[in-house]
């Protein structure tokens, strides 16, 4: 059996709170899950469930509580400052805001020059020449190079993000909303551009995202996570088709169908999502859950596999199911990307 690219095992990520003694916020409550090579793992959940952070904990922006982060079999907790400044080049990151994460005093040639600098990339000579090519890699023209990042649409800026990851040849890119801020005509030309470089290249992703349509677009399996806990991972296929979460049917419920003669039966969530300063005892989604019986608010339900590399958290797995055979629901993405590819 071949070894995943990355593993993450029990990760936790707590935040204390100033002034309140044994407080903290549970961001992310015990977390694991695998990523292949060549594999793009999608993340999905609503705001505040704990996707970003869980991304940053990977790459050691933010310093997990507890857990473990294999790499390759490398031990990612235990790499000192210095073994994990150069062990960074592995591990890259494209963040939501194209605008916010690029220096704004620095031209686009000598933000990727920096990155590649740092890593002692290339020569000194030869780097604004890699500079350029990873401009026109990523569909910008070459002598972009010389302007600064106000002068690009949103679209260019995040085409600019990727290309600063990819400056460092790595191996994994959490793409942390890429597409979210930008135009649904720019989301398809985007994605459309990750998949090819991971063609191209072999990349592997942690795709973190909350429009449903996209990470069907893109990914190979999908994790849903819910108030810091994944309740299902499947292949996207299998996720789409058959979801046995009664979260998972919540969200796909959600998503829209571009035809006014189709109808699909929308499953409603009541309240709101809990606090992770106090989350519920039991199953975390009991609160919304219309299914949720005794043994759900006292007994946190364990991933357990219900099918070939399909596993879910939930008690009531064998009472909550969708009708089998659902109809695929497409969004207007599906019909933007059909036109592009």
């Amino acid at each position: 059996m071949n070894t995943p690219l990355l593993q993450i095992e029990d990760l936790h990520v707590h935040f204390p709170l100033a002034g309140r003694k044994q407080a903290c916020v549970r961001a992310v409550n015990g977390v694991s899950f695998h990523v292949e090579k060549g594999e793009t793992l999608g993340l999905v959940g609503e705001s505040g469930c704990g996707k970003t952070t869980t991304g940053r904990a990977v790459l050691r922006l933010i310093e997990p509580t507890a857990g473990q982060i294999f790499f390759e079999d490398v031990d990612v907790r235990a790499l000192g400052k210095k073994e994990l400044r150069q062990f960074r080049s592995q591990m890259q990151i494209v963040f939501q805001d194209p605008y916010a994460s690029l220096n704004p005093r620095l031209r686009v040639g000598d933000a990727l020059v920096e990155a590649m600098e740092i890593h002692k990339i290339g020569s000194p000579s030869r780097r604004p020449a890699l500079a350029q090519e990873l401009l026109e890699r990523v569909g910008l023209n070459p002598d972009y190079a010389k302007r600064y990042p106000h002068e690009f649409s949103g679209g260019q800026r995040q085409r600019i993000g990727i290309a600063r990851a990819l400056a460092v040849n790595p191996k994994l890119i959490v793409c942390d909303e890429p597409v979210s801020a930008l135009d649904v005509s720019v989301q398809a030309q985007v994605v459309n551009l990750l998949m090819d470089l991971q063609e191209e290249l072999g990349l592997s992703y942690l795709f973190i995202a909350h429009d449903l349509s996209v990470v069907k677009h893109i990914c190979h399996r999908v994790a849903v996570m819910y108030l810091g806990r994944i309740v299902e991972i499947a292949t996207v296929d299998d996720l789409y088709a058959n979801p046995k979460h009664p979260y998972t049917q919540a969200l796909l419920s959600a998503i829209p169908i571009p035809d006014p003669t189709q109808r699909q039966a929308f499953v409603p969530l009541a309240g709101e999502l809990p606090s992770p300063l106090n989350p519920p005892l039991g199953c975390a989604f009991h609160t919304r859950c219309a299914y949720a019986k005794a043994e759900c608010r006292e007994q946190q339900p364990q991933l357990q596999a219900v099918a070939p590399g399909h596993s879910v958290a939930c008690h009531q797995v064998g009472q909550c199911l969708a009708k089998e055979g659902r109809a695929q629901c497409y969004s207007y993405y599906d019909l933007v990307c059909d036109e592009l590819c």
